[in-house]
């Protein structure tokens, strides 16, 4: 089933008990964010939460947790909820070969019910804002799709860019983005101060689930969003016009702010609790001026919780950084045979690969380093043979533990491109990465004495469906 705004995908989320109403009376902080924070730390069933009865807010309505468990990235997918996660990961790489579906452009968007422009602007009459982590500098915009087109080529539909920034409230009618530099706003930006003009934008929130997964995945600079979002899908993605911008953005928005991001003008943002576990720290980044917000009337204000993993963040950003990596891999590489990369937003990946020739699973892990995705975040490689599962950890540790010679199988690469909200970057933006070659030398690599691994029995396959049965009757 494909869902055309977020109210769609919540109705349904409730309908399969995965989506808990908390009716009580709730302080906005910290009660909100740590809801949020303690959904992730209750298992992998975890449901969508959601707030209307928030202490200082008159009418409130606040969902969080919405894809925070793989329960609910099954059902965002149009699967049943019980989907294992292998198979969430295998069927995303299916639905990625259909790309591009062309959306479906519609009229009255739902959005366009309510208006603030020019001097009348006031996000704090529109959200129910509040902070997320204690140390959090202020009020964060933390799950928006953002839309930029390229200064260069503006009427090109594939580099008009959707992407997840975070946004910092800053005043009723300003904002102050962070847009990484290895990301296509920040490639938009650059043209446009080059030029000294400022760049438009438009920022969506409360978005359908799948718009929310597309809006973060590394795609080719020239890969249209939107059209993923109609091979993900199964149906074409609904977009309308904005407005102010005349840029493409969902049909089915909660909200959607237009403005521009003032040329050469910085403000210091931050700091905010983020994906890594830590604090980012506060920086000198772009300022936004909000010129128009159009909303629906009664808008749900949709949130994500970031902090220590596992949170909302890490089911949302695992399956849509697995299957980018696999796919560009594989259009070189077609022995490579599944790529993990779910752990920490992608610092750390593992592959699995056949290999042509000693020395090749080192190439490939290099190669995964240049990746759109890869050449701001993966800082760890690791690489497994064919038949060791990437995403069963027991299996990849023991290819590390029994394959890996140090002085052979590591290596350490200096002074390479990372995202500076890395913790262990110094300076920030720059890092040292690493590749693990943990898979079995193949000729003209003779090291070691590999020649008699042991297997799985043939019966113990049968033996594990059995077992599994029997487990499931004793349980009744």
């Amino acid at each position: 089933m494909a869902y055309d705004d977020l109210r769609g995908f919540l109705s349904t989320l409730e309908k399969e008990g995965q989506l808990l109403r908390i009716t009580e009376e709730v302080l906005p902080e910290p009660d909100l964010a740590a809801a949020a924070n303690a959904a992730g730390r209750i298992g992998e069933g975890a449901p969508a939460l959601w707030f209307d009865n928030v202490k200082g807010f008159t009418d409130a309505r606040i969902a969080l947790n919405v894809h925070g468990s793989w329960a609910n990235h099954a059902l965002a997918l149009g699967l049943p909820k019980h989907t294992p996660v292998k198979e969430q990961v295998e069927e995303f790489a299916r639905r990625w070969d259909a790309f591009p579906v062309a959306p479906e452009r519609r009229e009255d968007a739902p959005w366009r019910e309510n208006t603030q422009e020019g001097d009348d602007v006031d996000l704090f009459s529109v959200l129910p804002l509040f902070r997320l982590n204690d140390g959090d500098g202020g009020f964060y915009l933390d799950k928006a799709a953002v839309v930029s087109r390229d200064p260069d080529d503006p009427e090109h539909f594939g580099k008009q860019n959707v992407g997840t920034y975070r946004l910092q409230v800053i005043g009723r009618n300003r904002l102050a983005i962070q847009p990484v530099p290895v990301h296509d706003i920040a490639l938009h930006l650059r043209t446009a101060e080059e030029r000294g003009e400022d760049l438009p934008i438009a920022i969506t929130l409360g978005n359908d689930p799948v718009m929310a997964i597309v809006a973060g995945m590394p795609m080719g600079y020239d890969q249209s969003e939107y059209e993923m979002a109609g091979a993900l899908r199964g149906a074409p993605a609904p977009i309308a016009t904005a407005p102010l911008t005349g840029f493409d953005v969902p049909w089915g928005s909660e909200v959607v702010i237009e403005g521009v991001i003032e040329s050469r003008k910085r403000q210091i943002e931050g700091p905010f609790g983020e994906f890594t576990g830590h604090y980012s720290g506060g920086r000198r980044m772009p300022v936004v001026r909000i010129d128009r917000v159009s909303y629906r009337t009664n808008p749900v204000f949709e949130s994500l919780y970031l902090g220590m993993p596992w949170t909302e963040c890490d089911y949302l950003v695992g399956p849509n950084t697995c299957v980018p990596l696999l796919k560009q891999l594989r259009a070189e590489f077609p022995e490579v045979q599944a790529v993990n990369a779910m752990y920490t937003h992608g610092l750390l990946a593992v592959i699995s690969t056949r290999k042509r020739y000693g020395g090749f699973a080192k190439a490939v892990a290099m190669r995964a380093m240049t990746t759109p995705h890869g050449l701001g975040y993966i800082t760890t490689v690791i690489v497994v043979d064919e038949d060791v599962d990437p995403f069963d950890l027991p299996q990849v540790m023991w290819a590390m533990s029994s394959k890996v010679n140090p002085a052979d199988d590591v290596v350490v690469l200096p002074n390479l491109s990372v995202v500076e909200l890395a913790p262990a970057a110094q300076p920030a933006g720059l890092t040292s990465k690493m590749i693990i070659d943990a898979t079995t030398p193949v000729h003209p690599d003779t090291r070691g004495n590999f020649s008699t691994p042991t297997k799985d029995l043939p019966e113990a396959k049968d033996w594990a469906a059995k077992l599994q049965r029997l487990l499931s009757e004793a349980r009744g």
